[in-house]
């Protein structure tokens, strides 16, 4: 698999972090650096971080199966991620969730059409004290209201 020179250097250099024992640690970092750049978590990819960790195929499909923030299909350029577990439940998570997925047409891991914005509940983001919480991409943004989601989304529809 061919990667861009960028992250060819910063796979090379995760892999030096660990020692030859460990590199298995290498796992998720690559997987989430590849994922940025190609879009989203292919076969290609599973059996190119297994050959690199030493691991197998299958190894590396139980850490993506298990980590919510790796997908299997591309997601949006703007990727929004809206809290719906009980801090942010009870400071209008799910309201949150319901108004951008009614605003956007789409629902849960689901994209708008022009590919642009991807919407995905989800249980915790570790903001229980900002909550409600959003994620877009690495971005956080804290206690949310309708008014500055709507303010958020329009600004994400006019960058992508």
């Amino acid at each position: 698999m061919t990667f861009s020179p960028e992250l060819e250097e910063k796979l090379t250099g995760i892999l030096k972090v660990y020692p030859p024992e460990r590199k298995r640690s290498a796992v998720i970092p690559m997987l989430l650096y590849a994922q940025d750049e190609i879009g989203s978590i292919t076969r290609e990819l599973v059996e190119e971080v297994a050959r690199r960790t030493g691991i197998t195929p299958l190894q590396v499909d139980e850490v993506v199966t298990y980590y919510s923030m790796l997908h299997r299909k591309p997601m949006g350029k703007a990727h929004v991620q809206i809290c719906t577990n009980i801090s942010c439940m009870l400071n209008g998570g799910a309201e949150l969730w319901q108004h951008a997925s009614t605003r956007m047409g789409i629902g849960h891991k689901e994209v708008t059409a022009d590919g642009n914005i991807s919407l995905e509940e989800v249980e915790c983001m570790g903001a229980c004290s900002w909550a409600p919480a959003i994620q877009v991409n690495y971005d956080f943004y804290h206690r949310m209201t309708p008014e500055k989601l709507d303010a958020l989304l329009t600004e994400l529809e006019g960058k992508h």
